[in-house]
């Protein structure tokens, strides 16, 4: 199993290029099985997720063609999906285990199929995630599910009907799932308390130019108007809104200046103005936001979880990296996973002062340095946390189990490497 390898105390400098999302980039891809047509989708990244699901789509009969090309000033890849000869309408446990976010093509293939038998998800093991409102929202629309020997089997023979779905919380699972059944539903379906992340707009953007009629983009109210069929496309992924946020935390944690090319700003508010309560100057360009921490002494500072547009948990256990070497106390709040304060031990093991209190709460007291160390990662974000600390800290740290990281950040040695980092990947059979 691969590992990395950090000398910590560069200060880094420089440019790094945002990839496309990954959670913008996933139910895009699955948007594909909605139609026979092809299906362009440009900027996505090269991450493990990607194949993964890519893998299972071929699975299912979905004919994928790629090739590289250039966007904005960083190498990306254009796929092009064409469902129109799908076999199978059993996505396998194999398949499913290694990438919870597969429960994507849930909703395409029963909408358009009227069939699908989907092994219960898994993912990281960031607490209890479980999909039940992706699957009484599409009861609601007159499929009838079982559950069986660990597969979802999920029927609607006379198709998926409009509904008034109202969420029990704002599941951006859910509402690109419902999303994508409603948009070949007899009827109107609307969704209230829908998720409002940029991902999801992104989609939405994608099934308009399908020709699905959906309204409200950007707010908690959905409206969709079913048609009968949907048509080709082309989108582009959005940038990576927690890439980004994740290497501004690195300019940060280092005392250092990066300049974060193909990020968007209006995406990360909420981080972007704890950073500067940090003591941390932001500045936004056309297509780009500027961190620079040289110089400048960073406090501590509170940050509660919440859902979009509230400060992204995917972006807590990077900030409490930045916490631990920060003057003075932070508190932070998860309100959104019950079980994400893994990464606290380890960052304790390179000399944090983390206390836990519940399960919701920890206090982050700062301290003159950290000393690297062996430490595990526990899930992607996690990971990204321990790289963090890892770049601060005094001596070699060695990051294990980062099959995580390369879930969620493309070529993130290269990037670092680039800006100044020692990091280095030590391959198993190094």
């Amino acid at each position: 199993m691969d590992k990395i390898k950090i000398i910590g105390g560069n200060t880094l400098h420089g440019k790094i290029c945002i990839s496309g999302a990954k959670n913008a980039a996933l139910p895009l891809i699955c948007a594909s099985l909605l139609t026979d047509e092809p299906v362009i989708i440009k900027n996505v990244p090269l991450l493990s997720d990607i194949t993964f699901l890519n893998g299972l789509l071929k699975y299912l009969g979905m004919d994928i063609s790629e090739k590289q090309e250039i966007f904005v000033q960083h190498q990306s890849t254009k796929y092009t999906y064409q469902a129109n000869q799908i076999t199978n309408l059993v996505a396998p446990y194999d398949f499913v285990r290694k990438m919870r976010a597969s429960y994507y093509v849930l909703g395409p293939l029963l909408a358009r199929f009227k069939h699908v038998e989907f092994s219960l998800p898994g993912g990281c093991a960031i607490g209890a995630r479980p999909i039940d409102i992706h699957l009484s929202s599409l009861e609601q629309m007159g499929a009838k599910i079982e559950i069986k020997n660990g597969y979802v089997i999920a029927d609607a023979p006379n198709g998926l009907t409009g509904a008034h779905i109202i969420f029990s919380k704002a599941s951006v699972g859910a509402t690109c799932n419902i999303l994508m059944a409603a948009t070949l539903a007899s009827g109107i379906t609307k969704i209230e308390n829908a998720a409002k992340e940029p991902e999801i707009a992104n989609l939405i953007d994608l099934l308009n130019a399908m020709g699905a009629k959906i309204e409200g983009k950007n707010t908690s109210v959905l409206t969709i108007e079913g048609v009968e069929k949907l048509h080709n496309a082309e989108i582009s992924v959005i940038s990576d809104r927690i890439e980004a946020g994740s290497y501004a935390i690195a300019a940060a944690i280092t005392h250092g200046k990066i300049e974060l090319v193909n990020a968007c700003a209006d995406f990360l508010q909420q981080p972007i103005r704890v950073l500067e309560k940090m003591g941390v100057d932001v500045s936004v360009d056309d297509n780009s936001i500027i961190v620079d921490a040289v110089n400048k002494t960073i406090v501590g500072e509170d940050i509660y979880t919440d859902y979009y547009p509230g400060f992204p948990t995917d972006l807590q256990a990077q900030f409490m990296a930045l916490m631990t070497v920060a003057e003075g106390a932070s508190l932070v709040t998860e309100s959104i996973w019950e079980n994400r304060f893994m990464h606290v031990p380890e960052l304790c093991r390179m000399g944090a002062n983390i206390n836990i209190h519940g399960h919701a709460s920890a206090i982050v007291r700062g301290v003159k340095k950290l000393s690297g160390a062996p430490v595990m990662a526990t899930d992607l974000r996690a990971s990204f946390a321990l790289v963090l600390a890892g770049l601060a800290a005094e001596g070699e740290t060695i990051v294990n189990r980062v099959y995580h990281l390369d879930r969620g950040y493309e070529k993130l040695e290269e990037k670092l490497k680039a800006v100044g980092a020692d990091i280095e990947r030590i391959k198993e059979s190094d």
